[in-house]
């Protein structure tokens, strides 16, 4: 959530920044909230000014009633003026509830340094590996799967509809030696803590992340409870502190959480929808961290490299792209996406997003730190990277590990995990 003294103090700059993401009614939303406070503020103004006339008309009563002498006129003025008092602060109420709301609909301030524009001003940042090369024609991943045995769609689509995989035999053992394998990278070798969250959240969870208000229709809900299924473990990860004050020693804190994720992704339909390029229930392992402010851009790019590691490890050519400020999500500030190689479809497969939200989303979720003893709280910076996204890791992993005879290698790092050093057809 933007803060609303910026906004005051700099409401032209706060326009100009969100402008950039490039719609137009992030402009009206600016406008829309710098009305709403102004009015909220005129109304605070006013019921300060009236308690405290009060204030002296009940002194003055208690005075004249000590000296004996006539009150009444001062009692009907207090009696006429507490019914205004009562409403001016139900219209404060009002008014504080509505811009509360609005500021929740607004997106973060994009980074002054990310490109402007769409997804074409996209800037490739860095690459590793070479995608690999065939002397015959690839395949993709779903007719492999298939041919393997690994990846059954059908039965999938059959039991819950399209883009809910099911994963079979070696595909099964295959999806729990990665999740065991980026589990130990993360809490050996990056020194983050394991958890094991809670895959239903509440209202109050997903608002605190970003997911709520604006981007309900993208949730799975259990409307009986008000529960939603996590599109993310960023979601009840970030929210583990949620209302606390944390000390400043005790930060950064890292956090890694293997879940499923669920995700309608409206309006995606016949979008990329081929095997595992867009599914609504998928595998990810998730990296969170809370961190001072002055430590946030440097953790960025810790964070990432946390990421490119289990790409790297699992020898899995990609490319680091900065997103512009058109493509950058609602809550970030700054994302750099993580594309890998996929052979048998010719593509890029984005599988993580690596992004820093300044301190938006602790301002949503109230979790703060206190710099020094005494000092007064600020909020911390918070941030999450997928490291990775099992489905089209899984897609690159089959296509670019093909042989002409049908088997699939499993590359050195997971082998161990895996307990053999290629697929076959079964």
């Amino acid at each position: 959530m933007i803060d609303v003294r910026l906004l005051r103090q700099d409401p032209a700059g706060v326009r100009a920044s969100l402008m950039r993401r490039g719609d137009p009614a992030v402009g009206e939303g600016v406008d829309a909230a710098l009305e709403l406070d102004r009015k909220w503020r005129a109304v605070v103004t006013e019921a300060e000014a009236l308690r405290a006339q009060r204030n002296a008309q009940t002194e003055e009563v208690a005075r004249k009633k000590r000296a004996r002498e006539p009150a009444d006129e001062l009692l009907a003025l207090l009696k006429t003026s507490a019914e205004r008092a009562k409403a001016l602060d139900a219209e404060a109420r009002e008014l504080d509830d509505s811009l509360r709301d609005l500021l929740a609909r607004l997106p973060n301030l994009p980074h002054p340094a990310i490109p402007t524009g769409t997804a074409e001003a996209n800037r490739v940042v860095r690459t590793w590996g070479e995608p690999p090369s065939f002397d015959f024609t690839p395949r993709p991943h779903w007719e492999l799967g298939e041919s393997l045995g690994v990846l059954d769609l059908a039965r999938g689509s059959k039991i819950s509809g399209s883009g809910f995989p099911v994963f079979t035999g070696a595909g099964a053992r295959l999806v729990r030696a990665l999740a065991n394998f980026m589990l130990d990278l993360h809490t050996t070798e990056h020194g983050y803590l394991e958890v094991a969250p809670p895959y239903l959240v509440s209202r109050a969870t997903l608002t605190g992340t970003g997911q709520l208000p604006k981007f309900e229709e993208d949730l799975y809900a259990s409307p009986r409870d008000d529960l939603f299924l996590i599109p993310t473990a960023e979601v009840p990860v970030t929210n583990l502190h949620r209302d606390e004050i944390l000390e400043a020693d005790a930060l950064p804190m890292a956090f890694v959480a293997f879940t499923p994720c669920f995700r309608r992704e409206a309006g995606a339909a016949g979008k990329d929808t081929r095997g595992l390029l867009r599914v609504h229930q998928f595998d990810k392992v998730e990296l969170v961290r809370l961190v001072r402010p002055d430590a946030s851009e440097a953790d960025h790019e810790l964070l990432t490299g946390h990421a490119e590691k289990v790409l790297q490890r699992l020898e899995l050519p990609y490319r680091v792209l900065e997103l512009a400020s058109g493509d950058t999500g609602f809550s970030a500030a700054r994302t750099y996406d993580l594309e890998v190689w996929a052979a048998g479809v010719g593509a890029w497969l984005e599988c993580s997003s690596a992004s820093t939200f300044t301190d938006f989303q602790a301002r949503r979720a109230n979790i703060r730190f206190r710099p020094a003893p005494g000092a007064k709280p600020e909020f911390v910076h918070t941030l999450n990277a997928s490291g990775v996204a099992f489905a089209r890791t899984i897609a690159a992993l089959l296509e670019n590990n093909q042989a002409a005879d049908g088997t699939v290698g499993i590359p050195a790092a997971l082998r161990s995990y895996f307990g053999a050093d290629r697929l076959r057809p079964r």
